[in-house]
Formats: structure tokens, sequence, C-alpha cells
């Protein structure tokens, strides 16, 4: 048959509110009849769990753990604490887990600070953790022992992954703190050594609890702006617990993210953290690192000043060698006469050029002269004097067609006022303005000349110099012909 304690909790216990103190049992009496008090299981449950509380309230047991579990959907840690001989249940709350700075597994030994408690729904007493500390080995190194094998595996710390960092960085980030002494130390060393350097500084706390995530958001930051090519990240010296936020699996992770080449700067020289292990670069300081991070360039500038001395150490010693063969050449007889020869040839030469020039000169002028003549004559036909000529040539006709116009309107306009004078004399209403007036039909169509062209009864219209007159005709007399022709 398993032992109770070779499994899991099959249910978590949850703390209870101490209750009251029971009645303390009576002893018994040496009456045989006296009667009997009789407790339910809960009851001494119960007080099994004050008396052990009350008693065993804070103690420190040390033991190996085994069947060490987090229960995920509580976070609790449920673990058997054992020796040699001897092994008791043990339950720690998720807020006491947390605080935890090495992973509890099986097999550590470990000093463990509680309360004995009894767990009412099986009856067994177990030990209420409150805190755990690796036995004979701080929870910090048992942490950073821990971290450091399991980013081992997953191949954080292989060489291959490892790159070299750039000979010409056009920018540096750095990922410190603002208020300590790394940042001066960087920023003094870069400006003296390599002044035009630009620098991106993405500020981060760099201890204390929330330390390592700002480290590592900052890490992401500044491995975003367009031109970083290397970043340093680090901080000054302190203790193990200061510079713990590097020994945390999240700046690790980023570091070994990051897409430009780290350098870690964690602390003085010996002081070593998970993120020396997982940077492309360790430096033993900040101000070294930056120094590392221009030595290539100084390298660079050094070669460069090497190849330059070689260059012109090999041109002298070309220069020198091809002088001596040149005096050794003049030197034989075959070419005492040379220098002679040579002048002579320079001589012509010069002749040759100068002759040359003057007859550039005089081709150029006889040239620009023809070029004179070809632009005067091609100013006599400038379309623009032409147009000109013709504009004014426009504006003098528009002058006499506007004055003939006038001329002709104004004996239009005398020739219209003497016909409308002659036409005024002979108008009927003149002869009307005299006393006479003009008979029509009744339509209005026809003059009444003959007094026989209408009849008694009809109307007629009587047309005054000033107005009409309608008539009805009562009585005509027609004169003979005879009559109008006397």
């Amino acid at each position: 048959m398993a032992d109770l304690f070779d499994v899991l909790f099959e249910e978590e216990p949850e703390p209870e509110p101490d209750p009251a103190p029971a009645a303390p049992v009576a002893p018994a009496r040496a009456n045989p009849v006296a009667a009997r008090r009789v407790l339910s299981v809960t009851d001494l449950t119960i007080q099994i769990r004050d008396q052990l509380e009350e008693r065993f309230y804070e103690i420190w047991v040390e033991g190996e753990l085994s069947n060490c579990r987090v229960w995920n959907a509580t976070g609790h840690l449920y673990f058997t604490l054992k020796d040699s001989t001897s092994q008791i249940r043990g339950f720690m709350f998720r807020s006491a887990v947390r605080n935890l700075k090495f992973k509890p597994v099986d097999g550590v030994k470990v000093v463990a600070r509680g309360k004995i408690s009894v767990y009412e729904p099986k009856g067994e007493y177990q030990l209420v953790s409150e805190h755990l500390e690796p036995q004979g080995l701080g929870a910090l190194q048992l942490a950073f022992d821990q971290l450091k094998q399991q980013l081992q595996a997953e191949g954080l710390f292989a060489k291959e992954r490892k790159r070299p960092l750039p000979a010409l960085p056009r920018a540096i980030g750095i990922v410190t703190s603002l208020e300590g002494a790394a940042i001066r130390d960087m920023i003094n060393v870069l400006g003296r050594r390599h002044h035009n350097t630009r620098l991106v500084i993405a500020p981060s706390r760099v201890q204390g609890e929330g330390a390592a995530a700002e480290v590592a958001n900052a890490l992401r930051r500044v491995a975003c702006v367009p031109g970083v090519d290397v970043v340093i990240v680090g901080r000054g010296g302190g203790s193990i617990e200061d510079l713990w936020a590097f020994n945390e699996a999240i700046v690790a992770r980023a570091i070994a993210d990051c897409p430009v080449p780290v350098i870690s700067a964690v602390g003085h020289e010996s002081d070593v953290t998970i993120a020396d292990f997982v940077a492309d670069v360790r430096a033993p300081t900040p101000s070294a690192a930056a120094e590392l991070v221009i030595a290539a360039h100084d390298e660079f500038r050094a070669r460069i000043d090497r190849l330059e001395g070689r260059l012109r150490s090999a041109v002298r010693s070309r220069i020198q060698t091809l002088s001596r063969r040149t005096h050794l050449a003049t030197s034989r007889p075959a070419f005492a006469a040379f220098p002679a020869r040579l002048a002579m040839r320079g001589r012509r030469a010069a002749e040759l050029s100068f002759t040359l020039t003057h007859l550039l000169r005089q081709h150029l002028a006889t040239r620009e002269r023809h070029v004179g003549a070809l632009r005067r004559q091609l100013e006599t036909f400038d379309i623009g004097r032409r147009l000109a000529g013709i504009r004014t040539r426009l504006v003098a006709a528009d002058g006499q067609l506007r004055a003939a116009s006038r001329r002709h309107t104004d004996r239009t306009a005398y020739r219209l006022v003497q016909l409308a004078g002659q036409l005024e004399s002979l108008s009927p209403l003149a002869v009307l303005g005299r006393g006479y007036a003009v008979a029509w039909d009744k339509s209005r169509q026809h003059v009444l000349r003959h007094a026989s062209t209408v009849r008694i009864g009809d109307d007629v219209r009587i047309t005054l110099a000033r107005g009409e007159l309608t008539c009805r005709v009562t009585d005509r007399t027609e004169r003979l012909d005879n009559e109008e022709d006397e």
C-alpha cells in the first residue's frame, strides 16, 4: 500500500480563522457513574489544530524536498519535506511562492520557516511554510545556477551565436540608469576617444523590483532606432541583490533577441551575471565597454595609417629606383647629345604650338566676323521687328478708318436731318395741324375720298391733329363730276 505522503493533496487547504478555544476537557473522575463527554471528529480535529498551531507557531525545519509541485489553478506550492527516517507534508501560499528567489525542485535540501497546522478534511497535519531557503547555499545563488543551466540548455550561451562588434558604428545604444556613475564614465570615454559618435540612450532602472522588465523594454526600444549598430547594457558595481536584475530570464532573452550586437557591462570585473553569458561581448566595467566599442575603430584607423606609411615608402623607393636608372642612362655616351636634341625638339614644339595658336586665333576671328554678319542679316528678318512694323501700320490704318467712319456718320446724319425736314413739310400731320382732318372707313384701312363710298348709318373715323373721332353718317351730299371739275 502506498504511503499517503508519496502523493499530492487532492484538495488545496484553505486557511481558516482560529475558532474559539474549546472548553478544556475535565479530568476523569473517580466516580464511574459520572457523565462522559463525546467529541465529534471535527471538534477533535479543531482542538488538535489549535494545540499544534499554538505550540508550533513559528518553527524552522530542514529537510529534502520531494513531490514538489505548483498547482496551476491556484499557484500554491505543495511539497513533502523528508529526512532519512521521516517526512511531513508541506504547503505554501501563492503570495509566498512569488517571493522565492529560486525554483523549488525535488532533491534540494532546504530550511523551511512556518507553522504546524491540520488539514481538516483528511485529519493530516502539515507544515504551512512562509519562507524557504536552500540549505548551505543562498537562494540567489541557487536561482542563478538554475537559470544558467536552463539557458545553457537552450543554446543561448553558444559561441556560434556570438556576433562581432562593428568596426565603424554609426550610433551606439546605451541601456542604463541616468543617475549612476556608469553613464557618465561611458560618455566621458566615448567623448574623449571618439567625439563624433552618436549616442542613443534608453534610460532604465537597474535595481529593485520591476527593474528587469524595464531593462528588457529599454533594450527592445533602443534596438529599433535606425542606425544603432551596437548596444551597451550595464551598470556600476554592487551586491548580488543590486545586480540581480541582470540575472533575470527576461533580460537574458531580450539580449538574445536583440538584432544588433550587445555588450554586457555589469558591475566590476569580479561580478558575473547571466547577462554576461548571453551577451555577444562581456566588458569588465562600463568604461571598458565604451573602449571596446571604439577599439575596432581605433584599430581600423591605425591600419589605415600603417597602410599609408607603407604606400608612401613604396612610392619613395620606386621614385629613387627610377631616378638612379635615369641617371645611369643619361651618363652613357650614346645619350651624350640627347639633352641638346631634346632641347631642339622642345623649341620646335614651342614654335609649332605658337603657329597653331596664331592660326586658330585667326580662324576664330574670321568665324566671329562671319557669325556677326549672319546675326545682322538675321536681325533684318527678325519676326519681332516685322510684327512691330505691322502693328504700327495697323494702328495708323485703324486711326484712318475711325476718322473716315466718323466723317461718313456725320454726313449721313446731316443728310438724314435734311430729309426729315422735307418729310415733315410733306407729312399729312402738318396739314392736319392747320385744321384739316382725314376720314377713314370703320376698319381704318381706306381713306374716304368720295361721299358715295359710304352709306347713311355707317360709322366713320375722323383723324384730327390731336386725337381721333368715331362718327355715324346721318346724311351725305354727293358732288357731281362737272362740279368737281369746275
